[in-house]
């Protein structure tokens, strides 16, 4: 045996004998580096080595001891997680602590803070010279970097004064007459397309068509034609789609970003003409009859004291802003409010108890702001409708500078600070049995919800506090109102139905589903 395998080993041929097959087979460079690619090879795999790193090290001292992932995921962060938001994704990250951190694209500005007492949301909310809105990555794109809502010290404080003016009572009153007459006319079309198909339709495309005729006409009045509305309306949507969470952020051809910018350029056009014929009309002597001839007025009004010399291009931008907030944010309150009535009915009969008794059963009535006076139980009910499912649960800012938010942390400049406004609006001692919807707590002055304003963060604080929350309210209040006395509504229940959007541009899409009937008059 021993012979055989002394035998059998001597006719293999060595890999090194000359005359060995093996001896002709070549083996790839890359097998088998030279000296010169092994050095960039090294070198290579030592800097990337040398960046992750880094990378996490900078991570790891921007976090210090605050919640949080221990190490982040190389590169990317949580890039993946805010593809998709949750709210159980978010309420996980607000319950690690008061203050926590997460980290999008690690190696850019993406180190985010996220603020879910109240105490921390309104230090961000209130503090302007660290911390000022950057909505989302693309908002500035879309919206003009020079936008009002960008702003921050004297020039801002300017823009509200002469803004704060477009929203006291005086000027509610013009507003109220077109809100009422536009919200019969979508009312009437909602039950004549209802009697053709009377199958349960998505309400979120005809909630925001009707936001969108009430805002333009409200805003600009006459001074703009149809086919400008009607552009305007139709092109619309894709600045909501490019103000999500997270989108590619540079506009070139074909992405939402781009498609976004489009569409600004194109409402821009009518919105400076509408700015134009404005100044002409309530220079010939025309009352205000909308907003901007109301805005051109007080610029005129003896006692008024601040800027005036307002292009049209700035008034443009202005009620671009207007038409964002009216277009995502109060439409998700309108549709949530609908849908919160069609699931209560004891709510819904309440409402429609004190419209009849407060109309004198005459429903043909137009609204006025004295007889929403006397209507108490319906803006306590929309007030707590949208403390329940706020049409914007965070606003993401930007740190200007260091900010020491607490005496044992600076958050760092250039990060994204995002205070929560769900936790304040569902916070278990300031309303008892939170996630109940109880207009009730509202009518009483004492009542905890009453004797903690700071907690109603539905419109935001400080100097960027939504400058027409008394229009939105009254708005939805408005259509509401008119909806339970002209019709019927049931809701049919979806997957969605329960789901609470992350911001405003992330509605409860096709997820309310309503059939609407008439109502028989009293």
């Amino acid at each position: 045996m021993a012979s055989f395998l002394r035998h059998y080993s001597s006719s293999i041929p060595s890999p090194s004998s000359p005359s060995s097959p093996l001896a002709d087979i070549r083996v790839p460079s890359f097998f088998l580096p030279t000296s010169s690619q092994a050095t960039w090879l090294y070198t290579t795999l030592a800097i990337v080595a040398a960046l992750l790193v880094l990378e996490q090290s900078v991570y790891r001292y921007k976090k210090k001891h605050l919640p949080g992932a221990t190490w982040t995921i190389p590169i990317i962060g949580k890039f993946a997680d805010s593809m998709k938001p949750t709210m159980e994704g978010y309420m996980a990250q607000w319950n690690s602590g008061a203050l926590s951190v997460v980290s999008v694209f690690n190696m850019r500005v993406t180190f985010i803070v996220m603020a879910s007492s109240n105490q921390y949301s309104r230090k961000i909310l209130n503090s302007p010279t660290h911390a000022e809105p950057c909505l989302v990555h693309s908002a500035k794109s879309i919206l003009m970097p020079d936008n009002w809502v960008f702003l921050t010290g004297k020039i801002h404080v300017e823009y509200r004064r002469v803004l704060n003016t477009l929203f006291t009572r005086k000027a509610l009153s013009i507003y109220i007459s077109i809100q009422d007459a536009i919200t019969r006319n979508h009312l009437n079309q909602w039950l004549k397309d209802a009697a053709k198909d009377s199958s349960p339709k998505s309400i979120m495309k005809t909630a925001r068509a009707l936001n969108m005729q009430t805002s333009l006409r409200v805003f600009c009045g006459n001074h703009i034609p149809e086919e400008g509305a009607a552009e305007i309306s139709q092109k619309y949507w894709d600045i909501t789609r490019a103000l999500e969470l997270v989108n590619f952020p540079l506009a070139l051809p074909g992405t939402k970003v781009y498609k976004a910018i489009q569409a600004r350029k194109a409402a821009f056009k009518w919105l400076e003409m509408a700015a134009a014929k404005s100044k002409i009309a309530v220079a010939e002597g025309a009352e205000p009859e909308c907003m901007l001839e109301q805005w051109v007025k007080e610029l005129q009004a003896p006692g008024y004291k601040g800027r005036k010399d307002f292009s049209d291009r700035e008034m443009a931008m202005v009620i671009f802003s207007f038409l964002f907030a009216s277009q995502d944010a109060m439409s998700s309150g309108l549709i949530y409010g609908f849908q919160h009535l069609a699931d209560q009915p004891e709510i819904l009969a309440k409402i429609r108890e004190e419209q009849y008794r407060v109309r004198g059963n005459d429903i043909d009535k137009p609204l006025t702001l004295e007889l929403l006076d006397e209507m108490p139980y319906l803006k306590a009910f929309v007030k707590e409708s949208m403390r329940v499912k706020p049409p914007v649960t965070m606003v993401p800012y930007r740190t200007t500078k260091p900010f020491p938010i607490t005496p044992d942390y600076t958050v760092p400049a250039s990060s994204m600070v995002i205070p929560s406004f769900y936790n304040s609006l569902h916070d278990p001692q300031v309303y008892p049995d939170h996630d109940s919807l109880i207009p009730e707590r509202w009518l009483d002055s004492n009542s905890s919800a009453n004797t903690n304003p700071q907690n109603y963060l539905v419109f935001g604080s400080g100097p960027h506090k939504c400058v027409g929350l008394e229009y939105a309210q009254l708005n939805i209040a408005l259509v509401l109102a008119t909806a339970s006395v002209l019709t019927n509504w049931e809701h049919q229940i979806t997957p969605e139905s329960d789901k609470v959007q992350i911001i405003a541009t992330l509605f409860p899409k096709d997820g309310c589903l309503l059939k609407f009937t008439p109502r028989p008059k009293p």
